[in-house]
């Protein structure tokens, strides 16, 4: 499948990509086809949006706290917070990303179950949207985004493993032509939650490409490892990779049954958040990522969930 893209730069985070176009003959993307046209971009405004849960060491959230109470620390300088709001119950636009390869074909059952079961915990029809990507030799795009979590629920159940395994372009592709182009940026809360053993033989982008388009586009992710030997492996790694730098978490459960309480957490957790903007001092135009540390203020007792940094937009 070949898409082209537009892409446009709206703020030094706010990125938004759209594709405008693509083939109706097949459901396969196929990221090493969609180079057709030369990326271009388009520098509007120059703010950072943040947007992140704040939770006790209980691990209760923490819903009452105002803006003077948090600090943003970018380059060693702490930054002017220009904008705070603090959101409860954004529509959600998720993503499911199921392992289709060989590796995971004893696990493969646990897998359907899992994504079902967190579906079924986590939206809520006619409000949020779901899609869902396959990935064993190549991704693959087996339901778009609908409102309808029993319909994407049936296409899950159709799935059959098989093949070579390529997470690092299905998180891509679902950043990237899906997620990032529910628009306006802060009106949804975007999530991807992974279904794997974290494994990749087969992707033509690399994990840090993969990982660097889910924070362009303000996605979380969230992980389910199909690992149940207790021993930490490579795809362990980076899954936990993949969940530290955007805000998200990982998850190593041995059945299905111990995910209860995960997506009870994930779901109230997507669903108690603030939203803080700011502009870069100094601004900063090199494409770069840039780390940022986001806080509350003489409150070591409380744990902020937000992703690490943003990419700059290159001049």
């Amino acid at each position: 499948m070949k898409f082209r893209l537009l892409v446009l730069a709206t703020g030094v985070l706010g990125i938004a990509w759209w594709a405008a176009g693509q083939a109706a003959t097949s459901q396969k993307p196929d990221p090493a086809a969609q180079n057709d046209e030369p990326t271009r971009f388009s520098l509007d405004v120059t703010r950072v949006n943040m947007l992140f849960t704040v939770m006790d060491k209980k691990g209760r959230f923490v819903t009452d706290l105002r803006k003077d109470d948090f600090e943003i620390i970018e380059g060693k300088k702490p930054q002017v917070i220009q904008e705070f709001t603090a959101e409860s119950d954004l529509p959600l636009r998720l993503g499911i990303l199921i392992d289709t390869s060989n590796s995971i074909r004893d696990r493969f059952r646990f897998e359907q179950e899992a994504a079902a079961e967190f579906l079924k915990s986590v939206m809520h029809a006619n409000v949020d949207k779901g899609l869902v990507v396959s990935f064993d030799t190549r991704a693959e795009l087996v339901s778009d985004l609908i409102d309808d979590p029993y319909k994407l629920e049936a296409a899950i159940q159709n799935l059959r493993p098989g093949g070579g395994t390529s997470l690092y372009d299905a998180l891509f592709f679902a950043c990237r032509d899906k997620l990032a182009q529910e628009q306006p940026r802060h009106k949804f809360r975007r999530a991807i939650v992974i279904v794997s053993d974290g494994d990749d033989n087969q992707s033509q982008y690399t994990r840090d490409q993969a990982l660097e388009m889910a924070q362009k586009a303000d996605v979380v992710i969230y992980a389910i490892s199909t690992n149940i030997t207790r021993v930490d492996t490579e795809g362990d790694k980076v899954l936990k990779y993949f969940t530290r730098e955007t805000g998200g978490r990982a998850f190593f459960p041995f059945k299905v049954e111990d995910l209860e309480q995960s997506f009870e957490n994930i779901a109230n957790e997507l669903r108690h958040q603030y939203i803080i903007l700011y502009r870069p001092e100094p601004l900063k135009t090199d494409g770069l990522f840039h780390p940022v540390e986001l806080r509350v203020k003489a409150r070591k007792d409380l744990i902020v969930r937000a992703r690490q940094g943003y990419y700059a937009p290159k001049m």
